[in-house]
Protein backbone atom coordinates (compact mmCIF):
# COMPACT_ATOMS: atom_id res chain seq x y z
CA UNK A 1 0.00 0.00 0.00
CA UNK A 2 1.53 3.40 -1.08
CA UNK A 3 2.21 5.65 1.98
CA UNK A 4 0.91 8.57 -0.13
CA UNK A 5 -2.85 8.99 -1.15
CA UNK A 6 -3.61 7.93 -4.76
CA UNK A 7 -6.01 10.30 -6.76
CA UNK A 8 -8.90 8.41 -8.10
CA UNK A 9 -10.31 9.07 -11.90
CA UNK A 10 -13.04 11.17 -11.31
CA UNK A 11 -10.77 13.82 -8.98
CA UNK A 12 -8.48 14.09 -12.42
CA UNK A 13 -8.72 17.32 -13.99
CA UNK A 14 -4.88 17.44 -15.90
CA UNK A 15 -5.45 16.70 -19.48
CA UNK A 16 -2.01 14.45 -19.42
CA UNK A 17 -3.20 12.49 -16.51
CA UNK A 18 -6.27 11.79 -17.73
CA UNK A 19 -4.52 10.81 -21.03
CA UNK A 20 -2.40 8.55 -18.95
CA UNK A 21 -4.99 7.13 -17.19
CA UNK A 22 -6.67 6.38 -20.38
CA UNK A 23 -3.45 4.60 -21.71
CA UNK A 24 -2.81 2.74 -18.69
CA UNK A 25 -6.85 1.77 -17.60
CA UNK A 26 -8.47 2.56 -20.44
CA UNK A 27 -11.76 3.95 -18.36
CA UNK A 28 -11.39 1.95 -15.24
CA UNK A 29 -10.29 3.77 -12.14
CA UNK A 30 -7.53 2.88 -10.99
CA UNK A 31 -7.61 3.18 -7.49
CA UNK A 32 -11.04 0.91 -7.24
CA UNK A 33 -9.51 -1.07 -9.87
CA UNK A 34 -6.46 -0.97 -9.80
CA UNK A 35 -3.92 -2.85 -12.46
CA UNK A 36 -2.13 -2.73 -15.92
CA UNK A 37 -1.35 -4.79 -19.01
CA UNK A 38 2.16 -5.38 -17.93
CA UNK A 39 0.86 -6.78 -14.62
CA UNK A 40 1.61 -4.02 -12.27
CA UNK A 41 -0.99 -2.58 -9.39
CA UNK A 42 -0.64 1.06 -11.49
CA UNK A 43 0.11 2.55 -8.23
CA UNK A 44 2.56 4.36 -8.76
CA UNK A 45 0.74 6.61 -11.32
CA UNK A 46 -2.22 7.02 -9.10
CA UNK A 47 0.32 8.35 -6.45
CA UNK A 48 2.80 10.61 -9.35
CA UNK A 49 -0.73 12.21 -10.18
CA UNK A 50 -1.41 14.14 -7.05
CA UNK A 51 1.51 16.93 -8.73
CA UNK A 52 0.77 16.65 -12.56
CA UNK A 53 3.77 18.79 -13.28
CA UNK A 54 5.95 16.07 -11.37
CA UNK A 55 3.92 13.37 -13.58
CA UNK A 56 4.48 15.83 -16.49
CA UNK A 57 8.30 16.04 -15.91
CA UNK A 58 8.05 12.31 -15.51
CA UNK A 59 6.52 11.36 -18.83
CA UNK A 60 8.47 13.89 -20.46
CA UNK A 61 11.75 11.66 -19.06
CA UNK A 62 9.97 8.36 -20.74
CA UNK A 63 9.71 10.12 -23.85
CA UNK A 64 13.04 11.57 -24.06
CA UNK A 65 14.70 8.18 -23.39
CA UNK A 66 11.93 6.41 -26.04
CA UNK A 67 12.91 9.24 -28.19
CA UNK A 68 14.96 7.22 -31.47
CA UNK A 69 17.34 10.25 -31.94
CA UNK A 70 19.22 8.93 -28.37
CA UNK A 71 22.31 7.73 -29.26
CA UNK A 72 22.19 5.17 -27.00
CA UNK A 73 21.40 1.81 -28.44
CA UNK A 74 17.90 0.46 -26.51
CA UNK A 75 19.84 -2.69 -25.14
CA UNK A 76 21.97 -0.73 -23.73
CA UNK A 77 19.74 1.61 -21.96
CA UNK A 78 17.24 -1.35 -20.85
CA UNK A 79 20.19 -3.16 -19.12
CA UNK A 80 20.56 0.03 -16.96
CA UNK A 81 17.50 0.73 -16.23
CA UNK A 82 17.36 -2.90 -14.89
CA UNK A 83 20.59 -3.13 -13.20
CA UNK A 84 19.71 0.26 -11.73
CA UNK A 85 16.87 -1.85 -9.99
CA UNK A 86 18.81 -4.35 -9.23
CA UNK A 87 20.98 -2.03 -7.44
CA UNK A 88 18.68 -0.51 -5.19
CA UNK A 89 16.61 -3.30 -4.49
CA UNK A 90 13.78 -1.33 -6.65
CA UNK A 91 11.50 -4.90 -7.68
CA UNK A 92 9.68 -2.48 -9.44
CA UNK A 93 11.80 -1.04 -12.08
CA UNK A 94 14.11 -3.99 -12.16
CA UNK A 95 10.96 -6.31 -13.51
CA UNK A 96 9.95 -3.57 -15.93
CA UNK A 97 13.38 -3.27 -17.77
CA UNK A 98 13.73 -7.03 -17.45
CA UNK A 99 10.28 -7.09 -19.56
CA UNK A 100 11.92 -4.75 -21.77
CA UNK A 101 14.99 -6.12 -22.01
CA UNK A 102 13.35 -9.80 -22.96
CA UNK A 103 11.40 -7.99 -25.33
CA UNK A 104 14.64 -6.37 -27.07
CA UNK A 105 15.37 -10.34 -27.81
CA UNK A 106 18.29 -10.11 -25.09
CA UNK A 107 19.07 -13.86 -24.54
CA UNK A 108 17.49 -15.34 -21.45
CA UNK A 109 20.77 -16.12 -19.73
CA UNK A 110 22.32 -12.84 -20.34
CA UNK A 111 18.51 -11.35 -18.35
CA UNK A 112 19.01 -13.44 -15.82
CA UNK A 113 22.86 -12.32 -15.11
CA UNK A 114 21.58 -8.73 -14.87
CA UNK A 115 18.72 -9.15 -13.13
CA UNK A 116 20.62 -11.21 -10.20
CA UNK A 117 23.57 -10.94 -8.12
CA UNK A 118 24.82 -14.68 -10.61
CA UNK A 119 28.16 -14.67 -12.26
CA UNK A 120 27.78 -11.75 -15.17
CA UNK A 121 30.30 -14.04 -17.37
CA UNK A 122 27.89 -14.69 -19.35
CA UNK A 123 27.33 -11.22 -20.15
CA UNK A 124 28.57 -9.59 -23.58
CA UNK A 125 31.64 -7.30 -22.66
CA UNK A 126 29.62 -4.56 -24.17
CA UNK A 127 27.20 -5.39 -22.02
CA UNK A 128 29.49 -6.42 -18.60
CA UNK A 129 30.91 -2.44 -18.80
CA UNK A 130 27.06 -0.68 -18.43
CA UNK A 131 26.56 -3.08 -15.41
CA UNK A 132 29.95 -2.56 -13.77
CA UNK A 133 29.36 1.04 -14.68
CA UNK A 134 25.80 1.14 -13.08
CA UNK A 135 26.72 -0.83 -10.07
CA UNK A 136 29.60 1.80 -9.16
CA UNK A 137 27.39 4.71 -10.08
CA UNK A 138 24.63 3.71 -7.45
CA UNK A 139 26.91 1.86 -4.59
CA UNK A 140 29.54 5.15 -5.17
CA UNK A 141 26.45 7.85 -5.57
CA UNK A 142 28.51 8.96 -8.41
CA UNK A 143 32.26 7.86 -7.74
CA UNK A 144 32.68 5.51 -10.80
CA UNK A 145 36.77 4.74 -11.12
CA UNK A 146 38.68 5.71 -14.05
CA UNK A 147 38.80 2.04 -14.94
CA UNK A 148 35.18 1.73 -15.38
CA UNK A 149 34.31 4.89 -16.99
CA UNK A 150 36.59 5.22 -19.73
CA UNK A 151 36.44 2.05 -21.05
CA UNK A 152 32.80 2.60 -21.98
CA UNK A 153 32.97 6.35 -22.32
CA UNK A 154 35.50 5.68 -24.76
CA UNK A 155 33.12 2.96 -26.71
CA UNK A 156 30.16 5.22 -26.88
CA UNK A 157 31.47 8.05 -27.72
CA UNK A 158 30.41 11.30 -25.29
CA UNK A 159 26.83 11.83 -26.41
CA UNK A 160 25.62 8.32 -25.82
CA UNK A 161 27.63 8.42 -22.44
CA UNK A 162 25.84 11.03 -21.36
CA UNK A 163 22.68 10.14 -22.10
CA UNK A 164 23.00 6.62 -20.28
CA UNK A 165 24.19 8.35 -17.34
CA UNK A 166 21.47 10.80 -17.45
CA UNK A 167 18.99 7.81 -18.04
CA UNK A 168 20.70 5.80 -15.26
CA UNK A 169 20.47 8.56 -13.06
CA UNK A 170 16.57 8.73 -13.65
CA UNK A 171 15.65 5.43 -13.36
CA UNK A 172 17.89 5.77 -9.77
CA UNK A 173 15.28 8.35 -9.08
CA UNK A 174 12.28 6.13 -9.73
CA UNK A 175 13.85 3.39 -8.21
CA UNK A 176 14.67 5.38 -4.64
CA UNK A 177 11.02 7.41 -4.93
CA UNK A 178 8.76 3.39 -5.75
CA UNK A 179 10.78 2.47 -2.51
CA UNK A 180 9.97 5.38 0.19
CA UNK A 181 6.53 6.24 -1.32
CA UNK A 182 5.97 1.97 -1.55
CA UNK A 183 4.40 2.55 -5.10
CA UNK A 184 4.30 -1.14 -6.86
CA UNK A 185 6.36 -3.81 -6.13
CA UNK A 186 7.93 -2.03 -3.68
CA UNK A 187 5.34 -1.44 -1.16
CA UNK A 188 7.42 -3.89 1.24
CA UNK A 189 11.11 -2.85 0.12
CA UNK A 190 10.83 0.43 1.71
CA UNK A 191 10.79 -1.01 5.27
Amino acid sequence: MPRLRQVPRDEVTDPLTLAMYDHLFADRCPVAEPGTADGTTGDWWTVMALSPAVLEHEVAGFMLYQDPARRIDPVRREVAQCRVGVATQSTFVAEQHRLALERLGVAQDQVDAIVTTASLDVLDPELRRVVDFVDHLVAGLGAVPDDIFDPLADELGDEAMLELTYITCTYLLHSVMSRVLRTEGDAAAGR
